[in-house]
């Protein structure tokens, strides 16, 4: 008898472990990359190498609030899997570990291969924190690690730091790459309220060539976390120099704008001064692009907002990444934009699958049932004809909705998470987001990507991007279109998803 109670008390306590696990982790992302614990933010030394894509990120192992940073690392073979590694770089005498970038450093410029081993080389800040309660306003330097064992193990370099500051109080997250024409690395790093781009033959020694952005752009905040990288477009190289900023950001907070221009491997000059977003959304921040992948320009953000990114309610990890987005470029008017789509690794998640063609919208049409999807991970492909306004309701049994929809009138897109679950944590969480509409086609492709907190919208081929996160009270296991007006969805496909095989 005794030991059929002690057995009976082992049930209960493990299945109440379970379910607090259930409720402690019910936010938790099923297909994008987070820390199994603690504080996460920026991605930082994104490179593919030797079949192996490497993340890095902001990472502070003691609490789930931002502390003294380090290079926390994850390794993946597709992009959408994701295994965590130990700690990349940890903070020493020179100060934090901040943002920075890794490159393969195949002809060995900076002498760190030995016995044939090609080096990953890591560029980053170092953000001293006697320096800056010291107000010098040299507190942050540029410095370098490598490693010859495929990114396992580190090692810094003797010589840091490799880029003193020249008295800029925000000077940091360098972004280097390789400029063929001249055979020698680029750094574009953020300083202040610019761009400035240096130059070097081998890593460590490094020149100004010059800066960009004074006089462009949008300035409300600290600009930061900036890429250059070219992309081919009708058979002309075109330039993209990303550069986020905090805050300053179209829906308020944290986002991050681009320029399209030329560079020459000393200058970027610009095609336009209209200030152009990546992302609508409120949470992509810090976004930049994957080194080492050939002709793909993948990029992938931090799926967050500096205005709650401290208070959000989760537990015991903070923050998420992106879904990372394959890059292109489409002319609208006037003007060049960059598009941004789901990379097509993603379709190892597609579930079951349903389509509908010319499905008439008036009123309201449940997609539920046909879905019979309780976890509300899904991918939704629609083209709507007969534009009026419409929205797409995420839903649950507790009364939370997911709103994302298109007002005809003011020709924008929007979401709207007031009603998603929890947005009491920080009073600019639960408010409608807009975005415009950048095509004057008829129809409107769109495709939306929903995980268990959070929803990617891609519009007009990737001409108008937002990305959410929300904490429901439930999975939003129903799913509806509306219209009072009445559209007609001339093709339709929802693909449910399966949970990525993160460790």
């Amino acid at each position: 008898m005794k030991k059929l109670l002690l057995s009976a008390l082992l049930l209960i306590n493990l299945l109440s472990a379970q379910n607090a696990t259930a409720q402690q982790e019910k936010y938790r992302p099923q297909f994008h990359f987070s820390p199994k614990a603690h504080w996460m933010n920026d991605p930082n030394g994104m490179v593919f190498h030797n079949g192996t894509y490497h993340l890095f990120f902001q990472y502070y192992p003691e609490d789930k609030v931002w502390g003294p940073m380090h290079w926390g690392h994850a390794t993946s073979k597709d992009m959408v899997s994701w295994q965590e590694q130990p700690i990349a770089l940890y903070p020493d005498s020179l100060g934090y570990i901040f943002s920075g970038s890794a490159v393969v450093d195949t002809k060995n410029t900076s002498g760190f291969g030995k016995d044939d081993k090609v080096p990953l080389v890591a560029i980053f800040t170092h953000h001293n924190p006697v320096l800056e309660k010291q107000k010098t306003g040299r507190h942050e330097y540029q410095s370098l690690a490598y490693s010859l064992d495929e990114g396992k193990t580190w090692t810094k370099y003797s010589g840091n730091p490799v880029l003193p500051n020249p008295g800029i109080t925000d000077f940091r997250d360098p972004k280097v790459s390789w400029y063929e024409p001249q055979k020698k690395w680029i750094m574009t790093l953020a300083a202040k309220d610019r761009i400035a781009f240096y130059s070097s033959p081998d890593l460590k020694s490094w020149k100004s060539e010059s800066d960009f952005g004074t006089d462009a752009g949008a300035h409300g905040g600290v600009w930061e976390c900036p890429d250059l990288f070219p992309i081919m477009h009708d058979g002309k190289q075109v330039w993209v120099l990303i550069v986020n900023i905090n805050p300053g950001g179209p829906n308020k907070g944290s986002a991050g704008q681009y320029f399209l221009g030329d560079f020459d491997g000393k200058t970027f000059k610009s095609y336009s001064k209209e200030t152009k977003w990546l992302d609508f959304g409120a949470d992509n921040y810090a976004a930049v692009t994957f080194s080492n992948t050939g002709n793909r320009s993948i990029l992938l953000g931090w799926m967050s907002n500096w205005q709650y990114a401290n208070q959000v309610p989760t537990d015991p990890w903070r923050s998420a990444n992106t879904i990372p987005r394959e890059l292109g470029l489409k002319t609208f008017g006037k003007e060049l934009y960059l598009t941004s789509k789901p990379i097509k690794e993603l379709d190892i998640l597609n579930g079951t699958a349903f389509t509908e063609k010319n499905l008439m919208v008036k009123g309201q049409v449940d997609l539920s049932k046909k879905a019979g999807n309780p976890t509300g991970l899904f991918r939704l492909d629609l083209n709507i004809q007969k534009v009026t306004d419409f929205s797409i309701v995420l839903a649950n049994k507790a009364g939370n909705e997911m709103i994302i929809g298109y007002d005809k009138a003011t020709n924008q897109f929007y979401t709207d998470r007031s009603k998603s679950g929890k947005t009491d944590f920080e009073k600019g969480f639960g408010v409608k987001h807009t975005a415009p509409r950048f095509s004057t086609d008829p129809n409107i492709p769109l495709t939306l990507i929903a995980d268990a907190a959070s929803i990617e919208l891609f519009a007009d081929g990737g001409l108008t991007v937002m990305t959410e996160i929300f904490f429901p009270d439930q999975p939003m296991s129903e799913l509806f279109l509306k219209s009072v007006n009445g559209v007609v969805v001339s093709e339709l496909k929802y693909t449910a998803l399966k949970a990525a095989r993160n460790q």
